[in-house]
């Protein structure tokens, strides 16, 4: 049984170029695209990006609503504080009441 031989410079380039020429000759041997077929991919790869893009506005506009949510029930949460007729309108108010108890 011979022992294992070390692979010198040029059997390196001659193995790497005749990977490269079945390489190349696998290259060769596969049929041209169909124009049809390329044709119903790219339109199924537009319909997806289309149906992407109205997913990201959805999205987006229910983002925008749910900040408008949130703003207006914090809104709710801390009303602004009375003005000064309103104060003096319900002053006024319990003055009345006052009056009338007695």
């Amino acid at each position: 049984m011979k022992g294992f031989r070390h692979p010198t410079f040029q059997d390196r380039v001659a193995s790497a170029a005749a990977a490269k020429q079945a390489a190349l000759a696998q290259l060769r041997a596969r049929k041209a695209p169909d124009p049809a077929e390329q044709a119903e991919r790219r339109a199924a790869a537009e319909a997806r990006e289309a149906a992407e893009a109205e997913t990201r506005a959805a999205v987006k506009a229910a983002r925008k609503l749910g900040i408008q949510q949130a703003a207006a029930a914090k809104a709710a949460a801390n009303p602004l504080p009375p003005t000064d007729e309103e104060r003096k309108a319900a002053r006024d108010a319990r003055y009345a009441a006052r009056k009338e108890r007695k």
